[in-house]
């Protein structure tokens, strides 16, 4: 079996608790593609993707959807097939919508173990945090992972602990006047390089490194660690 190296590590009912869970995956891009990808991996049973956006060009240097074959094609279309091609059985539930406070009800109709944002907007993350924390879903955010270069470290920890991350200084502002009090983040502990560039520089590795800690998390969730 394609499990017996991760059953090695989790056991029987690891496998089976990772089998028999379901996680939604809000933002396909170089954070949540790679999250995908490795909650693939590792068995989980049921994913919920949730992206807007098609694959362009600009993506290739970072997105693990991106290549020259996909551009043009729907992020979530791509997920799809690579989910399927690495575990045939798993579940993989599709909305192709931008995340929003008027289509959350729809996000929400099935029930997760875990929540995953992935989403570059700050107003759709405040909107998808405060939804979750408001109903006790439990969730795990991605921070900034742009305009670094050096070796990434990232770290698990309450966004009001976190420093040297400007999308996470501005979160906080957000989060405190929906009266949010915590949250569960995935943060770079290095200093972002300041560049006069207003788009976000990137480079292959962080988005990666950022989704497989946030991957570890929701596994480590799913299995009672």
């Amino acid at each position: 079996m394609w499990t017996d190296r991760t059953e090695m590590l989790v056991g029987k009912n690891g496998i089976s608790k990772l089998k028999n869970s379901h996680v939604a995956v809000i933002g396909i891009g170089g954070v949540g593609g790679y999250v995908c990808v490795m909650l693939a991996r590792t068995g989980v049973g049921e994913l919920t993707i949730m992206d807007f956006d098609k694959v362009d060009e600009t993506n290739i240097n970072r997105q693990i959807v991106a290549n020259l074959k996909t551009v043009g094609k729907f992020k979530t279309a791509v997920m799809k097939k690579m989910i399927l091609d690495i575990n045939k059985d798993c579940k993989v539930n599709v909305i192709n919508e931008r995340l929003s406070k008027d289509n959350l009800n729809k996000v929400f109709a099935n029930k997760y173990d875990i929540v995953v944002d992935a989403i570059d907007s700050v107003a759709d993350k405040v909107e998808l945090i405060a939804y979750c924390k408001e109903n006790e879903i439990n969730i795990i955010s991605a921070m900034g992972a742009g305009n670094r270069i050096d070796i990434p470290t990232f770290e698990i920890k309450d966004i009001y602990e976190t420093s040297n991350d400007g999308l996470a200084r501005i979160m906080r502002k957000q989060l405190k006047k929906r009266g949010i009090q915590s949250l569960d983040v995935v943060c770079s502990t290095n200093c972002a390089i300041k560049t006069n560039n207003r788009t976000v520089g990137s480079i292959s590795y962080y988005p990666a490194m950022c989704g497989c800690v946030i991957a570890a998390h929701v596994i480590k969730h799913i299995l009672g660690k």
